[in-house]
């Protein structure tokens, strides 16, 4: 509880209790902060919400940023990626991960302005990202207008569909054979977006049946100030599909940062849904086979 406290005030979480209970206050932060990192509003502090928190703490200038294994994570790496798309130079996702695009952005900005291409945040090439931002009045990203002008539209090729449930299990009996579709089965959403990047797959479809959830829940990629333009409008697409169903259940569109939609770097939708009866599961699985078909098919 100490440690969580101390992540909590990192954060400028000040309680007005001087104590180590984790209380009605210690919740609603907790929610507060979910709901500002994409996150299910539960109040209760599991392992991705304790990480985001740490991630939470680091402000820009504290510490060197530079590619390496595991990568580097936090705000800090966040805002240097919006710094860097706002000039033009395309860091990929803006999701607070040093990654290869950002490293390779960060050195495109250094050779740019005569520095030492190291590929890492020294103090001198922050000073000069932030002097050369002071002085550029597009405060738009690059990474928005490339996503919007569909200069890297949704690519052909393989499918990843991973999680678990009927709805998952309708799709890959529908593919069984296909060597375009990859199935990865009850991992953890991170491990799935290992198999993903590893397999540079066009597409990810991840599935899981929650009890608590009532109709069906399309989410895409969505924080720091950036979201999939893509992920949007195929989740839409969807959506607007099973609305004209009329057996289906309310489905929502929601923009989140759930691990695999973080973690992958191509598009992708997380679908989580109730209990669903034979009718409607007939009429969803239907509607992601078009979807998976247009994918698949486009590369032959």
């Amino acid at each position: 509880m100490r440690e969580l406290k101390e992540r909590l005030a990192a954060i400028s979480f000040v309680p007005t209790t001087d104590n180590d209970v984790f209380d009605d206050e210690t919740v609603a932060f907790v929610e507060s902060f979910q709901r500002s990192r994409g996150l299910p509003l539960t109040g209760v502090v599991d392992a991705v919400t304790y990480e985001r928190l740490g991630e939470a703490s680091w402000q820009l200038g504290q510490r060197l940023l530079y590619a390496t294994r595991p990568m580097l994570r936090g705000d800090d790496v966040a805002e240097v990626q919006v710094l860097l798309a706002q000039l033009g130079f395309n860091p990929g996702r803006i999701d607070g991960i040093f990654g290869p695009n950002t490293a390779v952005a960060l050195s495109e900005f250094q050779r740019n302005c005569a520095l030492e291409e190291s590929a890492t945040l020294t103090k001198e090439t922050l000073l000069t990202l932030r002097r050369v931002r002071a002085t550029n009045a597009v405060k738009s990203l690059v990474t928005d207008a490339r996503d919007l002008a569909g200069i890297d539209p949704l690519t052909s090729g393989s499918v990843l569909l991973c999680g678990d449930g009927p709805l998952l299990e309708g799709l890959v009996r529908h593919y069984e054979g296909n060597e375009s579709i990859l199935v990865s089965r009850e991992t953890s959403q991170e491990e799935s977006a290992v198999c993903a990047n590893a397999h540079d797959v066009a597409l990810v479809l991840s599935f899981q049946t929650l009890n608590h959830v009532e109709g069906i829940h399309l989410h895409y990629w969505a924080s720091y100030r950036n979201h999939s333009h893509r992920g949007e409008v195929l989740a839409s697409t969807l959506a607007s599909v099973f609305a004209h169903q009329p057996e289906v259940p309310r489905v929502e569109v929601t923009g989140m940062a759930l691990p695999i939609l973080r973690e992958t770097k191509m598009t992708t939708v997380r679908i989580e849904h109730g209990n669903l009866s034979e009718q409607v599961l007939h009429q969803a699985i239907t509607a992601f086979e078009g979807v998976v078909g247009q994918v698949i098919h486009s590369s032959d």
